[in-house]
C-alpha cells in the first residue's frame, strides 16, 4: 500500500498589503525673529502706549503746551526706536496731552533766561557748538520720518514753531479743523532745521509760510495738502483711528518696504543737504545782530513782549554788525503781548481769551 502523504506544515495566511498612508509634511518652524520688546514705557517729556497694532506716543507736558525742552527730542527717539522694536506695533500715532499739540521750543525758558548760554553762547561764538546741538535734535526729530513703521501726528490746538517739527517729520498729519500750524520765529531768530516744508508743500507754499512766520489753520493744511484729513476736535480722534487701522491691517514687512522707496525719493531730492544748511541758518540767526537784539528785548521785557514786536507787522530792527540795537530798547506798551502769546497764556492758565 502507498504510504500516506506526510503532512505539510501549514502556512500562515498570507496577510494584505499594507497600503501606504501619506502624511501631510509637518510644518516648517517659524524663521526666528529680531526679539520683539515690549514698548510700553514712561518717560519724562512723554508717554508710550500700545493698543493692539497701535503705539501712541503722547507729549506729556501739558501745563506748557508740550513745549520742547532739553530732554524731548531724545526721548521722541526712544519712544520711536521701542515702538519700532515691538512687534506688536504697526503705526505710531503722535499727540499732545492737555490743549494742544506742541508749542514748540520753550523759548520763555530759551529766550528769557538760557542760563548755560546753550541756545545763545557768548561773542565770539562757535557754529559747530551751535550746529552738534541742533543736529542732534534736528535727527532726534527725524526718527518719526525715518521709522520703519509709519508715523501719524494728530495736531489739535497749536503744532507751532518747533511743534511744526515734529509734526511735518511724521508721515501723516490729521489736524483739527481750528489748529494752527506754522513757524513763527522765520520772522527773527530761528529757521527749521528739520527743512521739511519744501518737500511737504513745494516750493510757492513753503516759502510763504516761511517769509512771512504765518501761521494757517488745519482746512488751509488740508486744501494746501499738507494734512491728510481735517476733522473737528470731536471727530478728530475717530479720524486719526480709521487711518491707523487701516495701515495696521496691512503686514510690517509690506508698511517697511513702501515707506523706505518713498523716502529714499525724497532724500535723493537732497533733504540732507537741506537739513545741513537750515541747521547752521537757525544757528545764525540767534547769533546775528537781529538774533542777538531781540533775545536781549526778551531778557530786558519779557518774552511776550518781544513777541509781539515780532508778531505783529511793525519792521524788526536790522542793528548791523557790531551794533547791540541799543536805539531799538524802548520799552513796549503795558501787556504788549501777540495774538499767539495771548493764546498761550490764556491756555496755560485756563483763561478763555
Amino acid at each position: 500500500m502507498p504510504k500516506p502523504a506526510a503532512p505539510q506544515p501549514s502556512r500562515p495566511a498570507a496577510k494584505a498589503p499594507k497600503r501606504s498612508v501619506k502624511t501631510a509634511p509637518a510644518a516648517p518652524e517659524p524663521a526666528p525673529r529680531l526679539r520683539s520688546r515690549p514698548a510700553d514705557a514712561v518717560y519724562s517729556t512723554l508717554r508710550l502706549d500700545v493698543q493692539g497694532r497701535i503705539a501712541t506716543l503722547t507729549l506729556n507736558r501739558p501745563e506748557r503746551l508740550n513745549a520742547i525742552n532739553d530732554d524731548m527730542p531724545g526721548e521722541i527717539r526712544q519712544a520711536v526706536e521701542a515702538a519700532n522694536a515691538d512687534d506688536r506695533v504697526h503705526v505710531i500715532v503722535v499727540r499732545g496731552a492737555g490743549s494742544a499739540f506742541c508749542a514748540g521750543y520753550d523759548l520763555k525758558e530759551y529766550a528769557e533766561g538760557d542760563s548755560t548760554n546753550q541756545i545763545t553762547q557768548p561773542m565770539p561764538w562757535d557754529p559747530m557748538i551751535d550746529y552738534k546741538f541742533m543736529k542732534k535734535n534736528t535727527e532726534d526729530f527725524m526718527s518719526l520720518w525715518r521709522s520703519y513703521k509709519p508715523t501719524i501726528a494728530r495736531v489739535h490746538g497749536y503744532a507751532a514753531a518747533g511743534g511744526s517739527d515734529i509734526a511735518t517729520c511724521c508721515d501723516f498729519i490729521v489736524m483739527e479743523d481750528k489748529a494752527r500750524i506754522g513757524y513763527m520765529p522765520v520772522r527773527i531768530w530761528g529757521c527749521p532745521s528739520p527743512a521739511m516744508w519744501v518737500y511737504r508743500l513745494g516750493a510757492m507754499r513753503a516759502k510763504q509760510l516761511m517769509l512771512t512766520g504765518d501761521l494757517i489753520d488745519g482746512k488751509t493744511a488740508h486744501a494746501w495738502g499738507l494734512a491728510t484729513e481735517v476733522a473737528p476736535i470731536g471727530r478728530l480722534d475717530a479720524a486719526v483711528q480709521r487711518l491707523a487701522d487701516r495701515m495696521a491691517g496691512v503686514p510690517k514687512n509690506q508698511l517697511m518696504m513702501h515707506k523706505l522707496v518713498i523716502n529714499q525719493a525724497i532724500d535723493s531730492m537732497g533733504l540732507e543737504h537741506s537739513q545741513m544748511f537750515a541747521t547752521l541758518f537757525d544757528g545764525m540767526t540767534r547769533h546775528s545782530p537781529e538774533g542777538l537784539w531781540f533775545k536781549r528785548y526778551a531778557q530786558t521785557y519779557g518774552f511776550d513782549a518781544a513777541v509781539e514786536w515780532r508778531d505783529s507787522g511793525r519792521p524788526l530792527p536790522e542793528p548791523g554788525p557790531g551794533n547791540l540795537g541799543d536805539a531799538f530798547m524802548k520799552p513796549p506798551a503795558a501787556g504788549a503781548r501777540s495774538q499767539w502769546s495771548r493764546d498761550v497764556s490764556g491756555k496755560r492758565s485756563g483763561k478763555k481769551k
